[in-house]
């Protein structure tokens, strides 16, 4: 049981990852934190650098943990731990 919810929990989360970043290449903004007061969101024309940088950190941390829940609930990897 604890190996199931870890894994649909780790490709739910990389799954909404990879979603987020795709929503971010087609309309060309992504959300990155915080600057201040304000939300942080680079966008292709005025930002270049920060927004290809976050779009692919979306994207490798997204492919990241889908495919460690997927290891996860075949055995190839260990599963999260809850407390």
């Amino acid at each position: 049981m604890e190996r199931t919810l870890s894994s649909l929990f780790l490709v739910g989360i990389g799954v909404l990852l990879l979603v987020v970043a795709r929503r971010g290449q087609v309309t060309g903004r992504l959300r990155a934190g915080v600057a201040g007061w304000r939300p942080y969101r680079p966008s292709r024309v005025d930002n270049p650098v920060g927004f290809y940088f976050y779009l692919m950190l979306y994207y490798a941390s997204g492919m990241a943990l889908t495919v460690w829940g997927i290891l996860a609930l075949f055995g190839g990897a260990a599963p999260i731990r809850w407390r």
